[in-house]
């Protein structure tokens, strides 16, 4: 089993290779094309091989639906069965974290909840390896308050480390029933850019594919690189739309992405981390495009 995992762990590195050489390909050549069309001086990094790549030019088209950006390796087959998603939190939580890990897998269909114990990771991942999960969530605190997420995709990565603020639970919204346990319909709102893109794909691929005539909403809406996350379902009464919050209710920050599981810790490459102290950070928006 260990060499089997070591196979397809590196089959996996070898294909993520090829994808983004093949992504800067596409790039080079794309900007060669606007530079005919532009009718303007080639880059200067392209001028040693402008030939070449403008006989691949010759060959090169867009099949009808494809959208010609990379596909992430480790979503391909998403999609295609319900994901099995683990929460789990930190050792020896409080009440308050317990209680929350019990309201994430209401929101997240299908999840299941773990007791921590004195588990390490490195048992943690091989465990939910073994039982086919997909996702493992862990929760983190400070003094009883909710503070991080950390999403760890298997077998192979990516992981996403969150900062989690501002966590409501169901009872403090207020005015609830019973706890809607449907597949949700997902709104990504302002998570264009190319990392809002690659942490959308990484949440959205946390839930099933809905029904259609699913009433249940979740909703994760970028505003200055918070991600606000809500739950809500709605009723339709001849041409209105009531709309009730179901909860839990938090916020999410990214600040670190690594191409491997949570064991490997500062082994996984970093594909993206947050620097915070850059002299251009109060101009830019990372999640957005605009």
């Amino acid at each position: 089993q260990l060499r089997r995992q070591a196979r397809e762990r590196r089959e996996y590195l070898q294909r993520r290779a090829k994808e983004q050489q093949q992504q800067r390909q596409r790039e080079r050549r794309e900007s060669l094309k606007r530079a005919l069309d532009e009718n303007r001086l080639l880059p200067t990094e392209l001028r040693h091989e402008a030939l070449a790549l403008q006989k691949e030019l010759e060959f090169d088209f867009q099949a009808p639906g494809e959208t010609g950006d990379s596909q992430d390796d480790e979503y391909r087959w998403a999609g295609l069965e319900p994901p099995k998603v683990m929460v789990t939190t930190s050792r020896d939580p409080s009440a308050r974290l317990r209680l929350f890990a019990k309201e994430l897998c209401l929101l997240l269909p299908g999840a299941r909840r773990m007791n921590r114990g004195r588990a390490e990771l490195g048992a943690l991942v091989a465990a939910c390896r073994a039982a086919g999960v997909t996702d493992l969530l862990v929760l983190h605190e400070t003094r009883g308050r909710p503070d991080g997420l950390t999403v760890s995709h298997l077998p192979h990565g990516p992981t996403a480390h969150f900062t989690l603020s501002g966590a409501v639970l169901r009872q403090e919204v207020g005015g609830l029933g019973g706890a809607p346990l449907a597949a949700p319909h997902l709104l990504l709102l302002r998570l264009d850019s190319t990392l809002g893109k690659r942490v959308g794909t990484i949440l959205k691929h946390l839930f099933p594919v809905p029904r259609p005539d699913s009433r249940r909403v979740v909703t994760f809406a970028n505003e200055d690189d918070v991600i606000l996350v809500r739950n809500h379902v709605y009723r339709r009464r001849g041409r209105t739309v009531e709309l009730e919050e179901v909860g839990p209710r938090f916020q999410l920050r990214p600040y670190l992405i690594r191409l491997g599981t949570l064991e490997q810790g500062d082994a996984a490459d970093v594909e993206w981390r947050w620097h915070p102290y850059t002299a251009t950070a109060p101009k830019r928006r990372l999640l957005s495009a605009t």
